[in-house]
């Protein structure tokens, strides 16, 4: 075919497909097959339907779009590019997965601005396109008025077969499904092809008919390789549709144009090398150099600049009335878009006393969480089914239900991945939503993927965590996370707290509100736990501090976390009247207090004292670092037991005796 004879939206489409072959073939390191095959579906949305500024990305009301086939980034970078983002630049494609460039293998929030979620691990961003919808559905319900809507978005995404068959995908979808989200929108990129050849080797069920079970409007467009126009009628239709998402299953070729690897695993994962690269030139008529964008493609493409300057000069209009006609919503919105927090809200968290009732930290959670609802009003969360376990209910509001979006209790039942990932999708909105999640702790392994991205994202997810030890009894080995905590350390960009007390429950909070560009993991305990003389909530903000002291130099210093800093505090006592010199340090956070300076640390763990014991109940691993050579750790190296909490603590040693006997055998 002759170049000649191409319709601009050929040519704006291979435009694409070409950007995504010549930046592949260059790193030779990519993914060119979907870019190819799903060029046509992404021009026709990006070109006719989705609203956005290409020279402000972070314009609030603009349509999203996730890429959750993160692999295919290379036809994101080549749209971002078209269409006149600053963030990519030719030189960015033709440094396609090198260092330094915004062009990463996979896309990443942090690195790309049009980007809206990093994507890559398959399904995460089907879930974070469900969690964008729900924040908002959730921000319209709250603020539009009959006569003035400031919150009309659309939330597009992109998946793929990889997407439909992780699990994590379905537990979102089903939600997505129930909760009648329509202004979700995914095309399916149906192109039969995974890494190890046919999808019919492991993946023949009809996704439509899954979809439709979850609650979905499902469409079908036959021939995504050639029909902009079935495309184009499908997502009119989808956006005809409120009160369901719609799944647009656009069946494709993978790796289209290519003579001998189009339709084979082959061209999914590798550069086409540089023969195919002629042959598909000449099979789809394309006489342009490598990198090159024919004028009348480019030109097109660029009219998103335009467009998008006037899709937000029209919002700004439209806010300036909000304003006007109702000043307070109007202050309380543009606010939660700034990202402040509301002066004073730290003073709504609550304080505690030595002599106050004990307490479960779940239980100070849930006094906390309620405490602050009314003064954050940009709090939103809930649990993977366990509301009343994990403590997490808003007491001020109702549940977050398909006729009832304004609602800040979210029902995610039992869907702990899903419920991660949404809950990144929200924080990802950049709306000013705090979203909050919960469940057991040894339950963050099912949602550990969405914990990392999370971590990785700059997502300020809030994880609230309860049952934290082996102090949860009768539940057994299976419920009781010894090496939870350890693991989730090792994620960097993760803050984990373990409160001791009612101060320092609100002193983890007052952590994770402020922390917007990092998530925080709080670990709560079942049983309940004495109001400790000398916990700070400010003091949690430093990660580890000293609780209690003798007059002189230590000679031992007790390092406890959670539900064992009573331990060390009463065994401190019983030591210190044998004439020890013994300092108490609580260590809600590692991270927080690997952070402070080196005088800081010094100042709570002097390196002159040796002898340190470290009380956790969880795993030892790790504790070298704070203990040292001279020290040792009262923890749990195996798997726990099924029993009452209390008589699994003191068969684990997590007894007053036991601390002070091996207290003893350090000073001995």
């Amino acid at each position: 075919m002759a170049v000649a004879t191409q319709s601009l939206e050929a040519l704006c489409v291979n435009s694409i497909r070409f950007l995504a072959i010549d930046a592949v073939q260059k790193a030779n390191s990519g993914h060119p097959g979907l870019p190819m095959g799903a060029a046509p579906m992404a021009y026709v949305l990006w070109d006719k339907f989705m609203r956005f500024n290409p020279k402000n990305p972070a314009w609030f009301n603009r349509d999203r779009f996730v890429l959750s086939a993160g692999h295919g980034c290379m036809l994101q970078y080549a749209l971002l590019y078209l269409t006149g983002y600053d963030s990519v630049t030719l030189d960015d494609i033709k440094q396609f997965r090198q260092w330094g460039a915004t062009t990463p293998g996979h896309p990443e929030n942090f690195e790309t601005p049009g980007v809206e979620v990093t994507t890559g691990p398959l399904g995460q961003g089907i879930c974070n396109g469900v969690g964008l919808a729900m924040a908002e559905a959730h921000l319209a319900a709250r603020f539009n008025k009959p006569d003035c809507t400031v919150v009309d978005h659309y939330t597009y995404v992109i998946l793929g077969d990889g997407c439909n068959m992780e699990g994590v995908s379905g537990e979102a979808c089903s939600l997505a499904g129930h909760l009648g989200l329509g202004k979700l929108i995914a095309l399916y990129d149906d192109n039969h092809i995974s890494i190890d050849g046919s999808t019919d080797i492991s993946f023949t069920e009809d996704v439509g008919k899954r979809f439709e079970a979850y609650g979905w409007h499902v469409l079908h467009v036959e021939d995504g390789n050639n029909d902009l126009d079935g495309i184009a009628k499908a997502i009119e239709q989808a956006k005809a549709v409120a009160d369901q998402p719609t799944l647009i299953k656009v069946t494709t070729t993978i790796g289209y144009g290519s003579p001998n690897k189009a339709n084979t695993a082959g061209v999914h994962g590798a550069p086409l090398g540089g023969d195919e690269i002629k042959l598909t030139r000449e099979s789809l008529g394309w006489t342009y150099g490598d990198f090159e964008v024919p004028a009348d493609a480019f030109d097109h493409m660029r009219k998103a600049i335009e467009r998008g300057a006037s899709y937000q000069a029209e919002w700004e209009e439209t806010l300036a009335t909000y304003r006007t006609q109702y000043p307070e919503e109007a202050a309380l919105f543009e606010r939660m878009l700034s990202g402040e927090l509301p002066a004073g809200w730290a003073d709504a968290l609550p304080t505690y006393a030595p002599g106050d009732k004990a307490l479960a930290t779940r239980k100070t959670s849930e006094m906390t969480l309620n405490a602050l609802a009314p003064v954050l009003p940009e709090l939103i969360g809930g649990s993977a089914d366990l509301t009343h376990s994990n403590l997490t209910e808003l007491k001020i509001s109702g549940s977050f239900q398909k006729d009832a979006y304004e609602n800040r209790n979210l029902r995610f039942g039992v869907r702990e991945h899903g419920m991660g990932a949404i809950c990144n999708g929200i924080a990802l909105h950049n709306s000013g939503l705090i979203p909050y999640c919960a469940t057991f702790l040894v339950f963050a392994d099912y949602m550990r993927a969405a914990i990392r991205l999370s971590a990785l994202s700059q997502a300020g997810v809030i994880y609230v965590m309860t049952h934290d030890s082996i102090g949860l009894g009768e539940d057994g080995p299976t419920h009781q996370p010894v090496e939870t905590i350890a693991s989730l350390r090792a994620i960097p960009n993760l803050t984990v707290i373990r409160p001791a007390d009612g101060n320092e429950t609100s002193g983890a909070y007052k952590v994770a509100v402020t922390n917007r560009k990092a998530p925080t993991l709080m670990a709560f305990s079942r049983q309940g736990l004495p109001q400790l003389d000398g916990s700070s909530i400010d003091a949690v903000a430093k990660g580890a501090y000293v609780l209690s002291d003798s007059d002189g130099t230590p000679d031992l210093i007790l390092i406890g976390t959670g539900s064992e800093v009573h331990l060390c505090v009463q065994a401190a006592e019983a030591l210190r009247a044998e004439g020890k010199q013994v300092r108490v340090v609580s260590m809600p956070s590692w991270e927080l207090f690997e952070a402070q300076d080196a005088a800081y640390q010094e100042s709570v763990l002097p390196k002159a004292v040796t002898k340190r014991l470290a009380v956790e109940a969880g795993i030892t691993m790790g504790w070298c670092r704070y203990v040292g050579a001279e020290g040792d750790v009262i923890g749990v190296d195996r798997f726990g037991a099924s029993a009452p909490g209390g008589l699994v603590m003191e068969k684990f040693g997590f007894t007053v005796d036991h601390v002070v006997s091996c207290a003893k055998a350090l000073l001995g």
